[in-house]
């Protein structure tokens, strides 16, 4: 794909929605939310395509993002929770439940397709883990208020676990013995334990059960970081996404993003409606976060085990350019009360 096609893609799908506002008015108050949030990612896209700057160039930045302005984010918002919202396990359950479920069906369909389990783990992985981290926070923030972001860290920490631990332990299996079990169970645990947003979610949790809060200027300096997550972080999905090479395209890529952007939102709204009790922002934060195109995770964990790598990058991409589409149509169907979070057979 020459750099004039690359840029001209998200820049395309960026204007027709702007057209799509101009025709249909009702749209006006999704799109001032959607444009915004893309307009970062394909800021952040556009950049990456005209200027030539390595990619160890968003080293720091993604240091920053990662370990200290969503983690601030996390904790301003969680620590003020009460701490009854902070164990709604029926929640944690419905929707990991469909995460895991998502991945087995995706990991199903990728052992049929290709026959080889290392692949099918990475496909599993791109059908079913959404951008959580970078897209999570700002989305659901922007959508639902704060509100949002208790559940946006519930589904953040239990859906990474998840991830972390079935990825090597599947990937052990396939490599006939590359690595001990021992030493893959070490390799999750640590990974789990040492994520600084399962560390900041934890501590955040510890706060609001002793009803602390931070002396005035600790709290400033955790508003500035938590302000900064969100176009920080749209900006920096933009790049990365346009620095991963589009060279191979395989024919299992739209059963997985149908399955990733269609069939796992719809799965977890169903099954929220079907539990009920959870509320209109906990059902909808929960069915945006599925909603999400595949994660920056799954080029990441292709590229640590040398498998799926090429395809993995073209997902991501293309994904994350007909979220654009998805993601905002459920926006829109949110905003206008076209998709209830209460079922209508009770």
């Amino acid at each position: 794909m020459s750099k004039t096609v690359s840029v001209a893609v998200p820049a395309a799908a960026f204007l027709a929605l702007l057209g799509v506002g101009r025709l249909f008015p009702d749209l006006a108050r999704v799109l001032d939310l959607a444009l915004p949030f893309f307009g970062l990612i394909a800021l952040g896209f556009i950049c990456g395509k005209l200027k030539a700057i390595p990619e160890e160039g968003l080293a720091w930045m993604n240091y920053f993002i990662i370990y200290l302005a969503l983690p601030a984010l996390f904790f301003t918002l969680i620590s003020k929770t009460p701490i009854a919202e902070l164990s709604r396990w029926g929640f944690v359950v419905a929707t990991l439940g469909c995460t895991m479920a998502v991945y087995f069906l995706s990991l199903a369909f990728g052992w049929w397709n290709s026959g080889r389990l290392d692949e099918a783990t990475i496909q599993g992985v791109a059908g079913s883990y959404s951008n959580i981290g970078y897209m999570g926070p700002g989305l659901t923030m922007a959508a639902l208020g704060p509100a949002s972001i208790v559940p946006t860290a519930l589904i953040f920490v239990f859906d990474s676990m998840f991830f972390f631990a079935i990825v090597p332990l599947l990937m052990t299996l396939a490599a006939s013995g590359r690595s001990s079990v021992a030493a893959t169970i070490w390799l999750v645990i640590k990974r789990i334990a040492t994520h600084p947003f399962n560390i900041a979610t934890a501590i955040a949790v510890a706060a609001a059960y002793a009803q602390w809060q931070p002396p005035p200027a600790a709290g400033k300096i955790l508003a500035y970081l938590s302000g900064a997550a969100a176009p920080c972080a749209l900006f920096v999905m933009g790049v990365t996404v346009s620095l991963r090479p589009m060279k191979r395209v395989g024919g299992e890529m739209p059963a997985l993003l149908f399955i990733k952007l269609v069939g796992h939102p719809l799965a977890v709204w169903v099954l929220l409606l079907a539990i009920g009790g959870f509320g209109r922002e906990w059902t909808f934060t929960a069915v945006l976060m599925a909603a999400l195109p595949p994660a920056l995770n799954v080029f990441v964990m292709a590229s640590q085990y040398g498998v799926y790598v090429e395809r993995a990058s073209s997902t991501i991409l293309i994904g994350t350019i007909a979220s654009v589409v998805t993601v905002t149509g459920l926006l829109y169907a949110i905003s206008a009360g076209l998709l209830p979070h209460e079922a209508f057979w009770r």
